[in-house]
């Protein structure tokens, strides 16, 4: 019989995913760099926010005997990944990892020795959900991480639509830091009088006759902000965060390490905050006192990591 190490080497070449994890190796050294973990075996991490599923795939290759829960709010994700992992032992569960605990607990898991959070989306869900999160491809405005969203389900299509221009300023301002959200809510108020905004290239569209040229014309496409803070307000992402990260250390074995991977700031402060409290209240230790940020050669590689900031804590 095939080990997993050579398993997951030759699956690898099959596919579908066109994700890069981000920080990957430091991630997982840094999760059990203070034990003599052997294959792993009687370990058992819960990857929270499982995407294109590097972490757990190397987590597997280097600890056989490893146990992985595995969560992500996007079905489609899961799906991909069914028939990839068979030579781990990993239990896949599509949930928010704001639910981690309910999750944990209909699995008989009490706590675990390791949790990993990559809150970076995942260039699949980018690329292949036609959901409407990148604003480089004109699909449905929708943004949800829901595989299927319902009626009843927020979606960034309703936002733009339905919500008063003061509330789209507040969103796009706090979850986006976009200087000229006034000006893009206000277009975007004036539009929806003409016609409703359906599709993620009619949004780039009223969002590039809002702002200013020199900005239009800037580095960063001037979507992007407006995008990202849609996105956030769609999937509550920072409460879901924060609830996470409180649930998450609730189950952490003494000893074991949580590893969070951010990509902005709102996001990162949030991590911090937690962080620092749990050191001062004498229940945590940093094991990074500096954030752990990508090298010169992952950023030339993959530009996604230039943003990318980890922090680990582990619980006393």
């Amino acid at each position: 019989m095939k080990s997993p190490k050579i398993m997951f080497a030759e699956k690898r070449n099959k596919m579908n995913s066109i994700h890069k994890t981000v920080l990957l190796n430091e991630t997982i050294d840094g999760l059990f760099t203070s034990k003599k973990v052997g294959n792993g075996k009687n370990l058992v991490v819960l990857d929270a926010t499982f995407g294109g599923g590097g972490h757990s795939r190397l987590l597997c290759e280097k600890y056989p005997g490893i146990k992985i829960i595995a969560l992500d709010q996007d079905q489609e994700t899961l799906n991909r990944a069914q028939d990839k992992f068979s030579g781990c032992n990993l239990v896949f569960s599509n949930a928010n990892f704001r639910n981690l605990d309910t999750v944990l607990s209909e699995k008989g898991i009490k706590a675990v020795d390791g949790i990993i959070m990559d809150l970076g989306l995942s260039s699949d869900q980018l690329e292949n959900s036609g959901r409407g999160f990148s604003f480089l491809k004109n699909e449905p405005l929708l943004m949800t991480m829901k595989t299927n969203p319902t009626l009843q389900d927020l979606t960034a299509r309703e936002i733009v639509n339905n919500w008063a221009e003061e509330n789209i300023a507040t969103i796009i301002y706090g979850y986006g830091e976009e200087r000229f959200s006034k000006r893009i809510a206000r277009g975007i108020v004036e539009a929806r009088h003409d016609q409703k905004i359906e599709t993620t290239f009619d949004l780039v569209k009223i969002i590039e006759q809002a702002v200013p040229g020199a900005y239009r014309r800037g580095r960063i496409h001037c979507a992007t902000k407006t995008f990202q803070a849609l996105r956030i307000a769609v999937n509550d992402e920072l409460v879901a965060l924060s609830e996470a990260l409180k649930k998450g250390f609730k189950v952490l074995k003494m000893n074991g390490r949580m590893a969070v991977i951010s990509f902005h700031s709102l996001e990162d402060r949030i991590i911090k905050r937690f962080y620092k409290n749990k050191e001062k209240e004498g229940e945590a230790k940093l094991i990074n006192k500096k954030i752990i940020t990508a090298s010169a050669e992952e950023i030339k590689e993959n530009p996604r990591a230039r943003s990318a900031k980890l922090r680990i804590l582990s619980r006393l």
